[in-house]
């Protein structure tokens, strides 16, 4: 008998990561896509770091910053009562930031070709930045948000050295599938292993399925035009 509670964690984490960045990212992207300052190289540089940085280097960095003994997790600890690491507040931390730049690229992509007559055109009418970003902008780089959401999601599912390495592998609170996967691997317990993978490959599947179908589908509408 196959225990989904692990795919139930796993949704649960990236629903509400990808929530959290999508609020976080989107400001965060129309700055980036804006900004002429000196420390804009600086600040994409960090934004795409995870990216390129081992999962088990991030994973360890983060694992030392939240602990109950550094200064960031102890001060959690005593304001909030929570534990940052081998929890589910510790992983959400973790992936979020693990996840940054791949709701970032994209939202930022979108802005950057966003054609800039749109935007002085609202400002002529008399909408503010706040309106202008939120009534005229956003509504016209659709695909890349949706990418930036899809891709973000998926990402954070298919996890695992940074949450493995952040939150261990607690049965109904940090186990998540990709670290189930690894614990049935290690018990030998191919079978669980085999269906666990089918269906994370699935889902992987499905997730570059609706990006590259959206970008295609973005693609012929301007050639119509």
């Amino acid at each position: 008998m196959i225990d989904f509670t692990p795919f139930i964690l796993s949704f649960k984490l990236a629903f509400i990561v990808t929530l959290i960045l999508l609020f976080i990212g989107i400001p965060y992207a129309w700055y980036l896509s804006s900004t002429k300052s000196k420390f804009k190289p600086f600040l994409e540089t960090i934004t795409a770091l995870p990216i390129v940085l081992p999962p088990s280097v991030l994973g360890f960095y983060l694992l030392v910053f939240l602990s109950p003994d550094s200064f960031l997790g102890g001060l959690v600890y005593k304001i909030f009562n929570i534990k940052l690491v081998f929890s589910f507040y510790g992983l959400v931390v973790a992936s979020a930031i693990y996840s940054f730049p791949f709701m970032i690229q994209p939202i930022q992509s979108g802005f950057e070709s966003l054609n800039k007559n749109i935007i002085e055109a609202s400002y002529l009418s008399g909408k503010n930045k706040i309106i202008t970003l939120f009534k005229v902008i956003i509504p016209n780089i659709k695909p890349s948000l949706l990418t930036a959401i899809v891709i973000t999601f998926a990402h954070t599912i298919g996890e695992f050295g940074v949450v493995l390495m952040v939150g261990g592998s607690i049965p109904g609170k940090t186990e998540v599938a990709s670290v189930a996967i690894y614990d049935y691997v290690e018990n030998l317990d191919y079978h669980s292993a085999h269906i666990y993978s089918a269906i994370l490959l699935l889902i992987s599947f499905v997730v570059l399925f609706v990006v590259y179908f959206i970008n295609h589908n973005q693609r012929r509408k301007y050639d119509i035009y």
